[in-house]
């Protein structure tokens, strides 16, 4: 009788034994389904690891945090919706709604998908008019799924070209503080040039590639002009581009690329790389070197200047497969109703500008670094 109570005894514990084990498992698999699906969400939200979170590109490598930037921009605005929104911004810097020529440009961007054929004057009165009855841009876009795209596309090419600025004016160079365009052509005023949208033309030199910048057709020792305020990042003798100067913009997000200068006196003669140079002033001439391996050779057979705009959102599109060239066709256009007046200086080689300018752009930090200045009366090196 005590035998069969402690066999029955002994058949209960293993019964509870074995729930207790199958309630264990049941545990440990809800708890790790819970931990992985908490690691899924985070993982989405930091931009890691799943479909939907995963970034487009990593930054520099080595980087533990990766980082989401735009990897594309196609620049299509034509120079006349540019002026006709810069004026809107200018005309309106004193009133209680001033309208910002870039969220205007933005809006309609994402308004026709970056087609600006489809670009009609009712659409840009209409967001107009909405803005002054007392609507914020933030509220007007808010179910536009791509505006945020456009306004950080198209401002990484325009945000530098509109603002406060000081500058001399009339025959005794009175300083005036202006709003306005704070941007030049990079030819200078009274320099006859021509040029065509020549964008993505083909191109054979070393090897088969698309043109990606724009040609200004001129005269050789055309003086060449600093679009923006920036600092000269680049400056030698490059192959394909010759003699060339390459400035990036205070924000980092353009950086501007003058190639093909003159033969034996490409330069203002106190350019050099790191200095800081405003809006502008003169720092080059136009000429026809480049396609040599061999410096100071003139294998271009037209003059001219090739003038691009690369835009970078991270460094790791500075150089390589991943750069951002603009089509700066429509960009030349516009910037033509701002050409930087120069005058020969002599005894040299050079010309400087008329009117100086203060950008408050240029950061505080770049006072102490070697600006440009007009040089001292020399011979100079030996033209072309």
């Amino acid at each position: 009788m005590r035998k069969k109570e402690h066999s029955g005894s002994a058949a209960v514990i293993g019964a509870q034994l074995v729930i207790l084990f199958i309630l264990t498992v049941s545990l440990c698999v809800q708890s790790r389904k819970a931990a992985a699906e908490n690691t899924y969400a985070v993982m989405e939200k930091s931009g890691e690891g799943s479909r939907a979170g995963e970034p487009e590109k990593a930054g520099e490598a080595g980087d533990s945090q990766k980082k989401k930037y735009i990897h594309w921009v196609e620049f299509n605005v034509p120079a006349d919706v540019m002026e006709k929104a810069f004026r809107l911004d200018m005309g309106t810097v004193q009133e209680e709604v001033h309208f910002n020529w870039v969220e205007l440009l933005a809006y309609l961007g994402a308004k026709y998908g970056g087609d600006f054929e489809r670009f009609r004057q009712a659409d840009l009165d209409a967001v107009v008019e909405k803005l002054k009855s007392g609507a914020a841009m933030e509220e007007i876009t808010k179910d536009m799924k791509y505006y945020a795209y456009y306004r950080e596309a198209y401002g990484a090419v325009l945000d530098g070209m509109v603002g406060y600025f000081e500058q001399e004016s009339g025959n005794n160079k009175v300083w005036l503080r202006k709003y306005g365009l704070k941007v030049f052509s990079p030819i200078a005023k009274n320099f006859p040039y021509s040029d065509f949208d020549d964008f993505g033309a083909s191109r054979s030199y070393g090897f088969k590639r698309k043109h990606l910048g724009h040609d200004m057709m001129g005269q050789v020792g055309t003086p060449v002009i600093a679009v923006e305020s920036g600092y000269v990042e680049a400056l030698g003798w490059n192959q394909y581009g010759g003699w060339r100067i390459g400035i990036r913009s205070f924000d980092k997000k353009r950086y501007y690329y003058y190639a093909h200068l003159r033969q034996n006196y490409p330069y203002q003669s106190n350019l050099k790389e790191g200095s800081i140079v405003t809006a502008g002033d003169v720092i080059g001439y136009l000429g026809r070197t480049g396609y040599s391996t061999t410096e100071n050779t003139n294998n271009i057979t037209t003059p001219h200047l090739h003038f691009g705009i690369q835009l970078i959102f991270d460094e790791s599109q500075k150089e390589g497969n991943n750069e951002i060239w603009i089509n700066c066709y429509e960009i030349v256009k516009f910037l033509r109703m701002n050409q930087s007046e120069t005058v020969k200086v002599e005894g040299t080689k050079e010309w400087t500008r008329v009117y100086n300018m203060k950008d408050p752009g240029i950061p505080e930090s770049s006072e102490g670094t070697e600006n440009l200045e007009q040089p001292e009366e020399s011979e100079g090196p030996t033209t072309e």
